[in-house]
This record gives C-alpha cells, sequence and structure tokens, in this order.
C-alpha cells in the first residue's frame, strides 16, 4: 500500500476511537459522530426549528472545522476560493440534509451503526452506493458546477469564523441558545473535551482527505480504492470496540447489537432509509464530497462548500419545521416519515435530476 493509503487508513483509525469515546463520554448512541445529525443540533440551538429534542450548539462541528483549517494553514493549503455555482450548492446541501435525516444520519454514521451491528444502516449503504452511482453518470458525462476563482481572505473565513463566534457565545452566554434536556440533544460529551478532539479529527481528516462519497465514486470510475479504506478501518474499530468495550460499562457506550429491531435514534422503514440516503449520495457526487468533506474544505477557505455548510443547517431547519425528518421505532412501533416527508422525498429526486441535466455539457444533454 501507497504511503497515502496508510494515512487514510490511521485517519479512520482515529475516527472510529474517537466516534467510541464521543459515545462513552454522553454522545447519543451509535453517534459519536454525525455531521447532519449535529448540523441538526446546531439549528436547533439558533432557534432555526422548534423540534425540542434536537437543539444544542455542537463542538464536534466547530471543532472539524477548525483542525481543517488549522492543519492547512500548517501546511500551507489554506486557500480562499468560490463563486462555483453558490445558490444551487446551498440547495443541494439542504437535500442532501434532507435526504441524510430521512435516514436519520449522514454517511459517516451510517458506519458507525454498521458498526454498532444496525442492519438498517446497510440498507441504506445500498441506497447511498445507488445515489452515488447514479450520480457519477452525470459526472462521467461532464456535469460540473463550473470553477471556482480566487476570492478575498473574507471568503475563506466565513464559516470557521461563524462557528468560532457562535461557540465563544454559546460558552460566554448559554442562555441566548436552546438547548435540549431530554432526547438526543441532550445526549452529550463534556464540550471542551469533545471540542479537542473534534479537532484532531478535523486535522487528520483534512491531511488524509477523507471522504466516503468520493471513496465510492473513485472505486467506480477509477478503481481507485484507496479513499474506502479509511471507512472500512472505522467499521473494524467501531465493531471491535462495541464488542470489546460495550458490555462492559464503558462509559455510556452501547454494546453491540445486531439487528433491524429497536436501535438507538434510528427507524427500521426500509424503503425510506433506503431512498433517504440515495438522495444524500446523488446530491453529495454532485456537490463533490459528504457532509463531512465539506467541513473539511471549508476549513481549508473553500466559500463553495462554506455555503454548502450553510445550505445543510438550513435543511436541517426545514426538515423539523416541516415534519420530514424520520422518526425513531418507539415502543415496537416502526418509525420512519411522515406523508410531506416521503412526498418531498421525491419531489427532491426531480429537482436532483433537473440539476445534473442543466450542468451537463450541451452535447451530454442530448445524449442523456
Amino acid at each position: 500500500m501507497k504511503k497515502v493509503n496508510w494515512l487514510v487508513v490511521l485517519a479512520g483509525v482515529a475516527v472510529g476511537i474517537a466516534a467510541l469515546a464521543l459515545s462513552a463520554l454522553g454522545n447519543p448512541a451509535n453517534m459519536g459522530f454525525c455531521i447532519a445529525c449535529f448540523e441538526r443540533d446546531i439549528a436547533g440551538g439558533l432557534g432555526l426549528h422548534a423540534a425540542a429534542k434536537v437543539q444544542y450548539i455542537r463542538p464536534e462541528i466547530i471543532g472539524l472545522v477548525l483542525g481543517a483549517m488549522v492543519m492547512a494553514l500548517v501546511k500551507g493549503e489554506f486557500r480562499a476560493k468560490g463563486g462555483s455555482s453558490p445558490a444551487t450548492r446551498f440547495l443541494l446541501g439542504a437535500l442532501v440534509m434532507i435526504g441524510a435525516l430521512v435516514f436519520l444520519g449522514c454517511p459517516l454514521r451510517m458506519v458507525l451503526r454498521l458498526g454498532g451491528g444496525d442492519l438498517n444502516a446497510l440498507v441504506a449503504l445500498i441506497g447511498f452506493t445507488l445515489g452515488i452511482f447514479i450520480g457519477a453518470q452525470f459526472v462521467k458525462r461532464g456535469f460540473s458546477l463550473k470553477r471556482t476563482y480566487t476570492m478575498g481572505a473574507s471568503e475563506g473565513i466565513a464559516l470557521p469564523a461563524f462557528l468560532i463566534v457562535v461557540g465563544l457565545a454559546f460558552v460566554i452566554f448559554p442562555a441566548l441558545f436552546k438547548t435540549s434536556t431530554e432526547g438526543p440533544g441532550s445526549m452529550r460529551a463534556p464540550f471542551f473535551i469533545a471540542l479537542v478532539i473534534a479537532i484532531v479529527v478535523g486535522a487528520l481528516a483534512q491531511r488524509s482527505r477523507l471522504c466516503m462519497v468520493g471513496g465510492i465514486r473513485d472505486a467506480m470510475l477509477f478503481k481507485d480504492f484507496k479513499l474506502l479504506y479509511g471507512f472500512l478501518a472505522i467499521l473494524i474499530v467501531t465493531i471491535i470496540g462495541k464488542l470489546a468495550l460495550g458490555g462492559l460499562g464503558w462509559g455510556k457506550l452501547t454494546p453491540f447489537k445486531l439487528g433491524f429491531a429497536g436501535q438507538p435514534v434510528a427507524h427500521s422503514s426500509h424503503l425510506w432509509n433506503f431512498l433517504g440516503m440515495v438522495l444524500a449520495g446523488w446530491g453529495s457526487v454532485l456537490l463533490g464530497g459528504c457532509p463531512l468533506r465539506q467541513l473539511i474544505l471549508a476549513g481549508e477557505g473553500n466559500g463553495d462548500s462554506a455555503v454548502t455548510v450553510f445550505g445543510m443547517i438550513v435543511g436541517a431547519a426545514i426538515s423539523h419545521n416541516f415534519g420530514m425528518a424520520g422518526n425513531p421505532d418507539a415502543n415496537g412501533v416502526v418509525g420512519g416519515i411522515s406523508l410531506t416527508g416521503k412526498v418531498f422525498v421525491l419531489c427532491a429526486f426531480v429537482v436532483l435530476l433537473v440539476i445534473s441535466m442543466v450542468n451537463l455539457p450541451k452535447g451530454a444533454k442530448k445524449e442523456a
């Protein structure tokens, strides 16, 4: 294996260990890291939605961006750039978030859930892979959101600065924000410990270019599997950690539990787990990276990724304000999504198809 492959594996091992530690320290079960869930919590903490059980300023999101920014600055890779179809990226970010919240997790949490024995995540993985395959067909035909341009420093630091201000305000004036007293938003690792762990993970993710969408896409298009090694490492570490430590009372870490029913913060409505992640996978390919990768790119100064992250936060607010997010199974009753959510997901596929078509070269549009 090449050196870069070992770096990806190292990053994957670190993410797996960090996720186990964060769950043991208080984060929700099978949710040591979840970009979609944590951006949703931040949206709630800012008052953008009224779902009382998912409101908290998650330090993990702040730390991931700061870690990536520090590493990019140290390595001379911080570049302020943007201007590549920002409105379209904002919309795509919202659609990816809505798809992820239908499933109740981003691609990273999908791997963590699978590592905890949640077979609903396997259904989602199949859908996610199909979504990436669909998006990759448009990429092969020349899909592009156009070039980026060198921008002023303010563009590059917009998202990091926003998150720093929000984080400082939350620490100094916590009463300004909404904070859950029950539900997933009330389950959290100590703020500063979570922040430090996330900074380390963000730095490693920046160096390794860790991205599950990129890994599956590259495997499909170029037979290049190196990015997938990282997520395989996350999966293996999570399984071993759950089996070895979950039943030994290590903090709040739950044991490995194989099956579909009774999984934490999850539902077993298979069709919508599948379709939600088809939507997330397809949209992420068009954006050029998964939700985790968008945070890391924003930390490197990419204003287009910052716009995407803001789109995801707004998408999370829309999901909960209109009752479209997934509902976990409870008391033996299968959860899933509302009729509104089902209609929206189907409409979202039409929007993705339109975006995919109109951003093809002229000749490719006729072929498609």
